[in-house]
């Protein structure tokens, strides 16, 4: 059976995958989370589900905060949660939107603060080329810009030859002198889209992106563990990246972000490229308190602060690209295999509904009516260190599960994944 079937079969809804009939709900997060790490496939995973007042629903830390480490997993490891980035990103577009210092459909708007993408050109056949219309802040955030990833996309790869092109560098060039890979507007790739956005953040408050998150979604929510720089505490409790084998063993490697992790002073962090796509750390308690935030319609459950008004949210959650109902099983290819396997679809669902994309999130279950557990227009995205979110505003009801383990689309954590979020949907009565 094939990964995608296999991820099928547990979608449907009355599938619990190698657990006895008899199991209750949160012996089944526990005992799939255990069960994993037993394998040796996986050194750690942390599972956090909260409800609509940011309470803990359901959690589980099972493991090593790595293969050779004596530290175990718990609430307070601390994870490099990568593309999860692109969504607080998305927050704070929404909050420049909100407050008319841009506009989502209007590209001068957006030229006004990053003039470096009316130049842009479109990688074509080996040649670069005119675009044929204008990029948007909402192309950016639902990724129809035209811009790719070099692990995930061979045209873009293999552009940057010899030197090569590594987005997590830290670097700018890395993402700013890459062109696109498609027209703007003509369909959905996953790439460094949600960089520029970031990129306009900055430009438009004046702020480092990650002081902008600090001083408008993280200390509003009360949150001191999410940074792009982890700070000493933080580093304390991190989890160590783990490489794995196709045999399935691992091997402890150095971090893709060494240089956030490793900078220490003001000049040195100064010179490194806030990514708005992938630069965070965060310890998974906290990050769901963003979730939980979002199933509260932007304001926070626990400070009282709000941080998008309701409107807004709904927008964010309204699928931005009801002409490509199937974007996402074209597949994606392994580019670079030591970061990402090959995926045939991107969250696979029994009867193949339409598929939808929200601002900076894919949406499962447009119409609520998909044989799953998940209530309508469920947002949900991952990172590329196996890390996966989703949230559930209709059933109030959110989470993640975080590892630290490339590639991507690792087999065993998104097994524990599905496993886990449909417990927790059991173990709060809103299956």
């Amino acid at each position: 059976m094939t990964v995608i079937n296999r991820l099928k079969l547990l979608l449907s809804h009355n599938t619990r995958p190698n657990m006895p009939t008899s199991a209750q709900p949160t012996e089944v997060i526990a005992n799939t989370l255990d069960g994993t790490i037993a394998k040796g496939s996986v050194a750690g995973m942390v599972f956090v589900a909260v409800d609509k007042s940011g309470d803990l629903l359901s959690h589980h830390c099972a493991g090593k905060r790595g293969k050779d480490s004596n530290d175990s997993m718990d609430l307070d490891t601390v994870f490099w949660i990568a593309s999860c980035t692109k969504l607080i990103t998305g927050i704070a577009c929404m909050q420049l939107v909100e407050q008319g210092k841009i506009s989502l459909d209007d590209s001068d708007s957006l030229y006004a603060a990053v003039p470096e993408l009316k130049e842009k050109k479109v990688l074509e056949n080996g040649k670069l080329v005119d675009k044929k219309r204008e990029i948007t802040l909402r192309m950016l955030l639902d990724h129809t810009a035209g811009f790719g990833y070099a692990f995930f996309d061979p045209r873009v790869r293999d552009y940057g030859y010899p030197a090569g092109i590594d987005e997590f560098s830290g670097d700018a060039s890395d993402i700013l002198d890459v062109p696109l890979v498609n027209q703007p507007g003509d369909l959905w790739e996953y790439g460094t889209n949600i960089d520029w956005a970031g990129l306009a953040v900055e430009r438009l408050s004046g702020l480092t992106l990650n002081d902008y998150f600090h001083n408008h979604i993280f200390e509003p929510l009360g949150l001191k563990n999410v940074s792009m720089f982890p700070t000493d505490e933080m580093k304390k409790n991190l989890a160590i990246m783990q490489q794995k084998y196709p045999d399935g063993s691992l091997f402890q490697r150095n971090h893709l972000l060494r240089r956030s992790m490793t900078a220490r002073t003001p000049e040195e962090r100064a010179r490194i490229f806030n990514s708005g796509g992938a630069g965070c750390f965060a310890k998974p308690i906290e990050y769901c308190q963003i979730l939980a935030t979002l199933l509260n319609n932007g304001t926070s459950p626990k400070t009282g602060a709000q941080i998008l008004s309701p409107s807004t949210v709904d927008a964010m959650f309204t699928n931005s690209i009801p002409s490509q109902p199937d974007f996402a099983r074209g597949g994606v290819p392994d580019a670079m295999p030591m970061l990402t396997n090959p995926i045939s679809e991107l969250y696979p669902i029994p009867g193949n509904p339409p598929q939808g994309w929200g601002l900076t999130f894919m949406l499962t279950n447009l119409d609520g009516k998909s044989k799953t557990w998940r209530g309508r227009c469920t947002g949900n995205w991952a990172g590329l260190a196996n890390l996966f979110y989703w949230v559930d505003r209709e059933k109030g009801i959110a989470g993640m599960i975080a590892s630290q383990t490339l590639p991507f689309a690792d087999a065993d954590v998104l097994g524990s994944w599905f496993a886990c979020e449909k417990a927790a949907y059991e173990a709060s009565g809103r299956a």
